[in-house]
């Protein structure tokens, strides 16, 4: 069982209280996730003047299946009003907006492993890294409270590395709990591969490619899936209960059922059906 440690306010997008950062400061190319290409610090022709898509209810439909899947983990609001203190881009001048595209992608990543350590804290097995991983939080919280010009100057892949070395032995903590032999995918190229009904209970699952995979049915209990491409990933009634690092994002690339069973750190996507 996970321990209850209160989530951080602001670690899931809240798009009321940012400035549409996500639809002017990334870019996207025309694909099966965009219908059109646009480039970094262009407005989307779909985000309104108040600084909502006109076309969000019908994403999917008119071929923006992206923007579904995306989360900026809190970053929009906090680069809107605590970074820029309230100051629209869109009013203030030439330079301002530059500055705000710029660290967007930054606090984002930052954000993004704010919800990974707090997840850390939560798991029981992790306890002999808790104090680490509490002052490592704080310390990357810290971070995203910088100024503009200390934030365009951060080595944040440098930092990603150091929160990495602590997620990594993380995850040995909590995987060392399952019996058995634990399956090594690190990285694994298993696009399209056919794993239907297989066992996978504390697999290392981290950064594999397993794009439209057949998982149908399969034991992912304790799996550690941080950074896991599971675009069009078919999870009907797998079992996912334990698993760690599954972030909303990715459970919304996938593709799952009722009898898909989750950890309690994620939802139900509202797109998947009961029957495929």
């Amino acid at each position: 069982m996970r321990e209850r440690t209160p989530e951080p306010s602001g670690l899931r997008g809240d798009c009321g209280r940012c400035f549409g950062l996500c639809c002017v400061a990334l870019p996207f190319a025309a694909s099966a996730d965009f219908a059109v290409d646009k480039e970094a610090g262009r407005p989307c022709s779909n985000l309104r003047g108040d600084h909502r898509c006109g076309i969000h209810a019908r994403l999917r439909q008119e071929g923006f299946t992206g923007c579904t899947v995306y989360d900026c983990f809190g970053a929009g609001q906090k680069v809107s009003q605590v970074t820029f203190a309230g100051q629209d881009w869109r009013t203030g001048s030439r330079e301002h907006a530059r500055s705000m595209f710029e660290i967007f992608p930054v606090v984002r990543q930052l954000h993004e492993l704010l919800w990974y350590l707090t997840e850390a804290l939560t798991l029981p097995a992790a306890r002999p890294v808790h104090a680490e991983l509490r002052r490592t939080l704080d310390e990357t919280e810290r971070l995203t409270r910088r100024g503009p010009a200390e934030l365009a100057e951060l080595d944040v892949a440098a930092h990603r590395r150091e929160v990495d070395v602590l997620l990594l032995r993380t995850s040995e903590l909590v995987r060392a709990g399952t019996r058995g032999r634990r399956k090594d995918r690190r990285g694994a190229d298993l696009i399209g591969a056919r794993l239907k009904g297989a066992d996978l209970r504390g697999a290392n699952l981290r950064g594999a490619y397993l794009i439209a995979a057949d998982l149908t049915g399969a034991d992912l209990r304790g799996a550690d899936l941080i950074g896991a491409d599971l675009r069009d990933t078919d999870l009907t009634d797998a079992d996912l209960t334990g698993a760690f690092f599954l972030t909303q994002p990715q459970l919304d690339a996938a593709r799952g059922g009722v009898g898909t069973r989750l950890p309690e750190s994620v939802a139900r996507p509202a797109h998947w059906t009961a029957r495929r």
